[in-house]
Parts: C-alpha cells; sequence; structure tokens
C-alpha cells in the first residue's frame, strides 16, 4: 500500500481571497533517486515565484505543488548520495523542475542541499536558502566580487528577501559600499540593521543616488528593472554592471550602451534545471553560509511565522508576499 502524506497545492490560477487558490491535498511520499534526499519537512518559505507561478501557470486541473525553500530532516538518501545521511538537518531552495516543498516529505537533489545551520530553528533556517543563492550568485558570479572589492553597490528593495542577503553578504565578505533602497519607515530601518551604509527613497531613485554618492554607483543589484533602466544609466558610473532577477516585458537596454554598463541575469534555479558540471557550488555555498550564521555574521531574515501547514495558512503567507510590503520572510511551519 502507497503511503500517503499532507499537501497543499491548486489545480488553476484564481485570486488568492479564493479559497480555491490553494487547496489540502493527500498525495504519495516521494521515492528519492540516485542523488537524492527524501526529508521531512519541518518549515518553508513563501517567496514571490511562489506568488507568481500560482497566479500564471495552469496545471491544467492537476494538482501542482508549490514551494521551493525548506528545511528539515534527511529520512532516506539515494544510493550515490555521498553528503548527507538519515539524521542530518538540511535546508535548501529546491527545483522549479520538480514538484515543492509543500508537503510533508520532499526529495531534493543533495548537491542543492546545505548542512541546516545549528543555531537556528527549522523556521528561522527556512528564510534563507532561495534568497541566500540568489545573493551569492549576484555578488560573487555575476559582479565578480572579491574580499578585496571596493566601490558602490545599489541594492533595491533592501528590506526584502533577497536584499537583506545581498547587503549582508557585501557587507561581511567585501569591502563595497551599500546603498538600499526603501519607502516606509519600517522597511527603512530594516535596511539599516541588515548592514546598508545609507539607505535612499526608491521613488526619486535619481536624486536619492546623487545625494547620497554623487559620482554615481559601481554596481545594481535589481528586482524591479521595468522602467528603470533609464535612471539606471544616469546613476552607474561608466563600465559599471547591473544584475536583475525579474523579467519586464519590452526591456530596452539600449540606454546603457554609451557608458559601456553590463547587464546580468540571475536566476537561481539555472543550476538545478541544467545539473551543470558545478551543481554542487549551492551546496557549498548554502554550508559556507551556516557556517556564517553559526558564528554570528549572518542572520535570518524571517520576520514573520505561520502555523499550522496548511492551505488556508498557506493562502495567507502568499497574500503577505502578494501585497509587495513584506521586510524579510514570511515561514510556514508547524507539519
Amino acid at each position: 500500500m502507497t503511503e500517503m502524506m499532507r499537501a497543499v497545492g491548486y489545480r488553476k490560477p484564481t485570486p488568492i481571497c479564493d479559497p480555491a487558490s490553494l487547496e489540502d491535498a493527500e498525495v504519495p511520499v516521494p521515492a528519492p533517486g540516485p542523488r537524492d534526499l527524501l526529508v521531512e519537512v519541518k518549515a518553508v518559505s513563501v517567496n514571490p515565484v511562489d506568488v507568481k507561478v500560482r497566479a500564471s501557470s495552469d496545471p491544467g486541473g492537476e494538482l501542482k505543488i508549490l514551494g521551493y525553500d525548506a528545511s528539515g530532516v534527511v529520512i532516506a538518501v539515494g544510493e550515490r548520495v555521498t553528503l548527507f545521511s538519515p539524521g542530518d538537518e538540511v535546508y535548501y531552495a529546491g527545483s522549479i523542475a520538480r514538484p515543492g516543498t509543500n508537503a510533508q516529505f520532499h526529495v531534493v537533489d543533495e548537491r542543492i542541499a546545505g548542512h541546516k545551520p545549528r543555531t537556528l530553528t527549522f523556521a528561522a533556517a527556512a528564510a534563507l536558502p532561495l534568497t541566500t543563492i540568489t545573493a551569492w550568485e549576484t555578488l560573487f558570479e555575476r559582479f565578480r566580487l572579491t574580499p578585496e572589492s571596493t566601490g558602490t553597490l545599489l541594492a533595491l528593495a533592501a528590506a526584502g528577501g533577497v536584499g537583506s542577503m545581498i547587503t549582508q553578504l557585501a557587507r561581511a565578505l567585501t569591502r563595497v559600499t551599500v546603498i538600499g533602497t526603501a519607502s516606509r519607515p519600517e522597511s527603512r530601518q530594516w535596511a539599516l540593521d541588515y548592514g546598508a551604509h545609507q539607505v535612499v527613497n526608491h521613488h526619486d531613485l535619481v536624486a536619492g543616488v546623487r545625494g547620497a554618492e554623487p559620482d554615481g554607483v559601481h554596481y545594481i543589484f535589481s528586482p524591479h528593472t521595468g522602467g528603470a533602466i533609464g535612471d539606471f544609466a544616469e546613476i552607474l558610473q561608466p563600465f559599471s554592471a547591473i544584475t536583475a532577477i525579474d523579467e519586464p516585458e519590452g526591456l530596452d537596454l539600449l540606454p546603457l550602451k554609451t557608458k559601456s554598463i553590463t547587464f546580468h541575469w540571475e536566476f537561481m534555479f539555472t543550476r538545478p534545471l541544467f545539473e551543470p558540471p558545478d551543481m554542487i557550488v549551492q551546496h557549498d555555498v548554502l554550508d559556507r553560509v551556516a557556517g556564517l550564521v553559526d558564528e554570528g555574521t549572518i542572520r535570518t531574515t524571517l520576520s514573520r511565522e505561520l502555523s499550522p501547514f496548511n492551505a488556508e495558512t498557506m493562502r495567507q503567507a502568499h497574500a503577505m508576499v502578494e501585497e509587495g510590503r513584506m521586510t524579510g520572510k514570511v515561514v510556514v511551519s508547524g507539519f
């Protein structure tokens, strides 16, 4: 007889206020593949990608389980697993090509999972993986920063999940100056608490950045790129760089040409999707950051924990993210 588990998913895109937008379900417990861990999930966080997929991707009536960030305990491993053993506590961001983490049990490739920070609860750890990997790849793979790097980095939405990690990692592991953007008093204070040297209002980005850094900035991290390329071209110094994580329609990059500004995309699911030879880099990053957390250098970005795990709670979490006014991350626990 197949063992079953509780999960939360959706069958068609509907507004989050619709009770059918996310539903409780019973599904079979997945079996781990050769490089997989079978994880008993303890906590998950909700990211903008969860909201985007739920609102725009139609699974045609089939149950689609969302969720990427998770923390939990390994209960079984595939025959080729070498990095983990049953009983290990892990945290990870998963893959968009596989069923999500919003379930009691989940399988994940060991090469994209890390050992959970010992000093964090499962909820506090679940807030970190997706934003940590996104921030790390932005700073150290797209911008190619090193411990000796200087210059000024502008982090848009600095109080958000990725922005909070961009700021912390840049402050801890480079010599760059970090300017964050925020518009509300609580988000401004959050950005300062997480390490921004200065915070400017994104509603008048050019004036704010020019007031803080008259000569302009060297790096821009952008989760909100639509309509902003002209402003970016204005405030960036020649030969500078942008890394974006959104995908606005009709994006025109020509204003960047005269300053020879480099434009990068960052998509942390590239390695899980294409499994390149260096796929294990994400495991290494999560382990490295776990060490930084345990030594007190990096803080969790958990700002709200909801419980118990069910469709009603997940709808509440999605609504909070969808509103676009979150500081930090919302996590659902109580499996």
